[in-house]
């Protein structure tokens, strides 16, 4: 059976809440942010867990103290749109660490990826030697960004 959003109640809501706003909070600290106990809230987040709501912790790193301060979005036209061909496109971004997301979109191209480096050279040099020949790609579009404005991954529960 699959877990969704009815099965949650305002509790849980305001678990998953305070746990997006800070992964690293104390099961103490949660349980008084939620008023239950500490055990209560233990087994909530277990149960959260365990049903998929949450799929893991990590830490937000800077990009820019990182040397890979350049984010650079990419359209990604395939030759072919056949199985063979998605599977391996799939398969190629996988194994790529400067390819932070990949999606597949209706439209007018068939991928879109979220790219980050450390300046334009560096992303010259990947779409020269990696991009472009990553299987079935046919054509691309580069966005460099010149400002993020709003960067987030936190879902909007209550």
């Amino acid at each position: 059976m699959t877990a969704s959003l009815a099965d949650l109640d305002r509790i849980d809501l305001k678990i998953l809440d305070c746990l997006q706003q800070d992964g690293r909070v104390s099961n103490l600290k949660l349980a008084e942010s939620v008023s239950l106990s500490p055990t209560a809230v233990l087994a909530r987040v277990q149960r959260l867990t365990k049903d998929g709501y949450i799929l893991g912790y990590e830490a937000r790193l800077n990009p820019l103290k990182l040397g890979a301060g350049m984010l650079v979005f990419v359209e990604v036209l395939l030759d072919k749109t056949t199985p063979h061909v998605f599977d391996a496109f799939k398969a190629a971004v996988q194994v790529r660490g400067e390819i932070m997301e990949c999606h597949m979109v209706a439209g007018g191209f068939d991928y879109l990826l979220k790219t980050r480096m450390a300046d334009m050279n560096a992303y010259r040099e990947f779409a020269g030697t990696v991009l472009w020949q990553l299987p079935g790609v046919r054509e691309t579009r580069t966005y460099a960004v010149m400002e993020e404005v709003k960067s987030t991954t936190h879902l909007a529960l209550i």
